[in-house]
């Protein structure tokens, strides 16, 4: 994926002048000796230990030198709090605060590094100077818990350092009837650095058409019949689809400035069909496997919601309407499959076919059957193919969103879960879900927050990464499936 950032962290120690300098030294080279050892490639440790606001100055410079994009304040002893948190505040990228723990009981005299103590007047300068750092869940550690700390940091980071390089490319408004998931997108711009640029969807059709013959076309087409292979009854829609990816690919790189990645957000109904004569969502579904997600019904917040899954997580991510219950039946006829969950945990996920092939079973080209019932009633499909159909692949799944509300402030909501090893018996992309008291979630979240019907999907728990970059971003409301003996602010103590 070359649409998410490449993290390189540094790891800047520091060490308070009435400790022996010697103990932050030996302890970030044993740190650096843990990161080799879990392959963490991307980790550079700087060789300036920070004492005094000198230090801080030419540890700066000494990171920007090589690059660096994501801070890692390490704590060795108690620390300098000014000068430490000085480059917290002047480092331009996320930054992580941690601790080194005492490692014997035998070397407790000039060995005690007392950065337990240290943190805790880091974190209170830090919120001096108004600056938001990242401070893992229990900061203090030995080399190897530190080294670990590092490997979880690098996926929030990617998403922080994504979201300041994005740029959304919406083209047209949502359709009437579907409000649901148009939000304010000032949060964007003040509280993320996100770019958005507007469009009509007449922008959209002239670039489309002139693109019409591009040389590129048939090459394209050859490699979406390989990739979509026997399962392709509408392969004569596959240059029109072809057209359409090059369209957006070059829209992207002709528009994006100064921004260094691009999301879609692009109405695709419902005159879509009829003006461009199919269905977009087999390219949307492409896009996303190279980390370009492009949202379904010009919905801007579920762009970005994919694009923070995409960073989080590395794999691909998709989008779709948290859509049916699960009939009773099928649950009943299934104990082995639903077992440990209760029926109101379980919910179908459902989108068109936007999701991309390599997060399907059995994926088939097909038409959009919805759409075909008003606009192809009584006719073999046509303006309405374009779909990829298949039931979602079984495993590990998260659910996620970052929405604003109606006054601007930013939201969200993450919960892992389990996709079923299910045939749902449906059309379209769609997937079983299995999350822990999802009926609750589904009342005392989704419902009673006005979440829109649109979810980010990781094909992977990742709520912990989602959970921190939300918090690290400054969402002070991240929602998430709450167990049984936790009830909702506003549940109904009775039942």
């Amino acid at each position: 994926m070359n649409n998410i950032p490449v993290v390189k962290t540094a790891v800047v120690s520091v060490s308070r002048n009435c400790f022996p300098i010697s103990l932050s030294a030996k302890r970030k080279e044993a740190v650096k000796a843990e990161c080799v050892k879990l392959g963490l490639s991307n980790v550079y440790v700087a060789d300036t230990i920070i004492e005094n606001e000198i230090d801080m100055k030419n540890a700066l410079e000494e990171i920007k030198g090589v690059g660096a994009n994501a801070l890692v304040l390490y704590l060795g002893n108690f620390g300098p709090e000014i000068p430490e948190t000085m480059l917290a505040q002047q480092f331009d990228g996320p930054v992580m605060v941690v601790a080194a723990a005492e490692e014997t009981q035998e070397d407790l005299f000039d060995g005690r590094g007392d950065a337990y103590c240290g943190m805790l007047n880091a974190s209170y300068n830090l919120n001096l100077r108004g600056v938001k750092a990242y401070i893992p869940e229990y900061p203090v550690g030995t080399a190897d818990e530190i080294a670990k700390m590092i490997a979880d940091f690098e996926p929030i980071a990617r998403v922080i350092i994504g979201l300041h390089g994005l740029k959304i490319f919406s083209f047209g408004p949502r359709p009437y009837d579907f409000m649901a998931c148009n939000a304010p997108i000032s949060p964007l711009y003040k509280d993320l650095g996100v770019e958005i640029q507007e469009n009509s969807e007449l922008d959209l059709y002239a670039a489309y058409h002139a693109h019409k013959d591009d040389a590129r076309i048939p090459a394209l087409v050859e490699e979406m019949a390989a990739e979509i292979g026997a399962n392709n009854p509408y392969e004569g829609i596959l240059p029109r689809l072809a057209q359409y990816e090059i369209t957006l690919l070059d829209w992207a790189e002709e528009n994006k400035g100064a921004s260094k990645y691009v999301v879609f957000a692009n109405k695709c109904w419902p005159a879509f069909q009829t003006q461009f004569g199919f269905v977009p969502c087999y390219v949307n579904g492409r896009l996303a496997a190279r980390g370009i997600p492009v949202a379904c019904e010009t919905d801007i917040y579920g762009a970005v919601s994919e694009y923070i899954i995409t960073c989080a997580t590395e794999k691909t991510a998709t989008l779709v309407d948290i859509n049916n219950s699960v009939p009773k039946d099928m649950f009943d006829a299934n104990p082995e499959v639903f077992a440990g969950y209760k029926h109101t945990d379980t919910f179908m996920g459902f989108h068109c076919g936007n999701t991309a092939k390599e997060c399907l079973t059995c994926a088939s080209m097909s038409y959009q059957r919805i759409m075909k019932r008003d606009l192809e009633p009584n006719t073999e499909p046509d303006i309405t193919r374009g779909t990829l159909e298949g039931n979602f692949k079984p495993g590990e799944a998260t659910i996620f969103r970052l929405q604003s509300t109606k006054d601007s402030v930013l939201r969200s909501y993450v919960a892992e879960g389990e996709i079923a090893n299910l045939d749902c018996k449906s059309f379209g992309g769609i997937g079983t879900f299995m999350i822990k008291e999802m009926g609750r979630f589904y009342r005392h979240v989704l419902v009673a927050k006005c979440y829109p019907h649109h979810a980010g999907i990781a094909f992977k728990h990742a709520g912990k990464t989602l959970f921190a970059a939300m918090k690290l971003l400054g969402v002070e409301d991240v929602a998430y499936n709450q167990p049984a003996g936790l009830p909702y602010k506003d549940e109904n103590p009775f039942g």
